[in-house]
């Protein structure tokens, strides 16, 4: 009989009781996508039906395209954030940066009732939102965070060196 307080976890993903399942916000990436529809929609509404000197003007209408690819690629990333378990560590990818850490550089989970998402508490004295994880899922939210905290309790310490 093992002692591993997480067996083996097969197929990423595959069960609900999977620890090392991937760590997502509930409504991050509908949200984005309904959002990017509207704005994406929206401006190529208005760059094929606006008239007059002002809207068909190309330097409108490029501007125009640069901001609904802008809002199109921020929208992408907000809907993507997330955070990836591993027995190794923890990948955690933000709106802008995606990072990696070892378990052993996690000191400890904060999830406080005003914190928007989850904060780690590094090694190094810095500390790194996991956006994955957050206050607007309510009770989800902070069910993952019990999760979050009790891998980095089974995984966080670094081997003894001799």
């Amino acid at each position: 009989m093992s002692t591993d307080p997480f067996p083996d976890p097969g197929l990423p993903g595959d069960r609900d009781d999977d620890p090392y399942r991937t760590f997502r916000p509930r409504f991050g990436l509908v949200s984005a996508w309904a959002t990017g529809v509207v704005v994406v929609g929206g401006c190529v509404l208005v760059g094929v039906s606006a008239t007059g000197p002002l809207g068909t003007s190309w330097v409108n209408r490029l501007s125009l395209a640069a901001f609904a690819l802008f809002a199109a690629w921020l929208l992408w990333r907000l809907g993507g954030v997330h955070a990836v378990p591993t027995r190794e560590g923890l990948r955690v990818r933000n709106v802008i940066y995606t990072r990696r850490l070892a378990w052993a550089q996690v000191v400890s989970v904060r999830f406080g009732s005003g914190d928007a998402w989850v904060r780690l508490d590094l090694a190094d004295g810095s500390t790194l939102a996991v956006m994955g994880i957050q206050r607007a899922d309510g009770a989800r939210g902070e069910a993952e965070a019990r999760r979050l905290a009790a891998l980095v309790q089974a995984h966080g310490e670094a081997p003894e060196r001799p």
